[in-house]
């Protein structure tokens, strides 16, 4: 297991390396950047693609962006957002600053992109771990029991639920949970906006860990929505599969009780579905699902900041988001492949990698 998991994290350095250069390769064609967009604000013209795309339409050598401005001034924006150099230099620089984990400065917010990485990152950590965290304690029990009364009432009406929960996209049940529950025409019992209440320093412990998930409940509940769908249905068939194989008849044979066979026997194999899907569901939720969550309900998390800095094209951020991203990803994964050994011993990892 050891050798497989060093195999493994020497292989996200060159995965890293693939992903940021064709990244770097696509940003660097797209029109609208930073230097187009300051040259746009000094002209009093708003920054968009429109402005991007004229950018690069010369006319005798000048572009049409830049006629009637000072070639100096031209050239000291370049210098600022550091486009004096060719594309390749460009690279290596960054290239050279990631491997000593140093992602640059943000172009447009004054802060260091580590910095404003862990200023975001508190908001999607708390939207990831809960949402991620409730909806297996809740799908995973209820997925057992439709599988043990599978085609009974209990099964039907909450197989209806669930299909409806699952065609409801994650924003729609957040407008409905804001109009039902957060005083849009009902009820005023939840917060809408951000992950603390204004006063938040002045309560007790006890009065912050209180208004700390006061706030999450809406945001949270509409990130589930999806995903504990999912897992149900997942959970289930894996049950029902493994329940009707000899082992398990075998096992009744024997004399042993219900609960003994399904916890047992059934639990751990049917779980490796369950546990092979759990690297997919956190970066979903932490770096998929969590943008218009993060928007409706105004909490300033990793995906509004990737978001806006695409955007604005803010470099700097873009990439460093990416990296931690794809780092974060990776890691996630390998550890859903060592949780296979909790869940089933027998796994050989080291002889799935050869």
């Amino acid at each position: 297991m050891w050798g497989y998991s060093l195999r493994r994290l020497l292989l996200i350095v060159p995965t890293l390396l693939a992903i940021l250069l064709l990244n770097f390769v696509i940003v660097q064609a797209a029109p609208g950047g930073p230097v187009e967009q300051a040259i746009a604000r000094l002209q009093g013209i708003g920054a968009g693609g429109a402005v991007g795309a004229s950018h690069v339409e010369t006319i005798g050598g000048e572009s049409r962006a830049t006629r009637g401005l000072d070639p100096k001034l031209v050239a000291d924006i370049e210098r600022q957002y550091g486009f004096d150099k060719p594309a390749t230099e460009r690279l290596w620089l960054m290239l050279k600053s990631y491997a000593q984990l140093d992602f640059g400065k943000s172009f447009f917010r004054g802060a260091t992109v580590t910095e404003l990485i862990w200023q975001k990152l508190p908001v999607t950590l708390s939207l990831g771990l809960w949402a991620t965290l409730i909806t297996y304690l809740v799908s995973i029990p209820l997925g057992i029991r439709k599988a043990v009364h599978n085609g009974s009432a209990f099964d039907v009406w909450s197989s209806a639920a669930i299909i409806v929960g699952y065609a409801m996209p994650g924003f729609l049940f957040a407008l409905l949970l804001i109009v039902v529950f957060a005083g849009g025409t009902v009820l005023d019992w939840f917060p809408v906006r951000g992950l603390v209440s204004d006063n938040f320093a002045e309560l007790t412990l006890w009065g912050k860990v209180a208004d700390y998930f006061w706030h999450l409940v809406l945001p949270v509940s509409a990130l589930v929505i999806g995903g504990f769908a999912t897992l149900t249905i997942l959970t289930k068939n894996s049950f029902l599969n493994e329940i009707s194989r000899l082992y398990v008849v075998t096992a009744r044979a024997k004399g042993l009780s219900e609960r003994q066979v399904l916890y047992g026997h059934v639990f751990r194999n049917a779980m490796l579905l369950v546990v092979a899907g759990l690297p997919q569901a956190l970066v979903t939720v932490f770096f998929g699902g969590s943008l218009l969550i993060e928007v409706i309900f105004s909490l300033d998390g990793l995906g509004r900041l990737s978001y806006e800095a695409a955007v604005s094209r803010d470099y700097p951020v873009v990439f460093g988001s990416l990296f931690i991203f794809t780092l974060f990803g990776l890691l996630i994964k390998l550890l859903g492949d060592l949780c296979y050994t909790l869940v089933d011993p027998r796994i050989d990892l080291t002889a799935r990698a050869t």
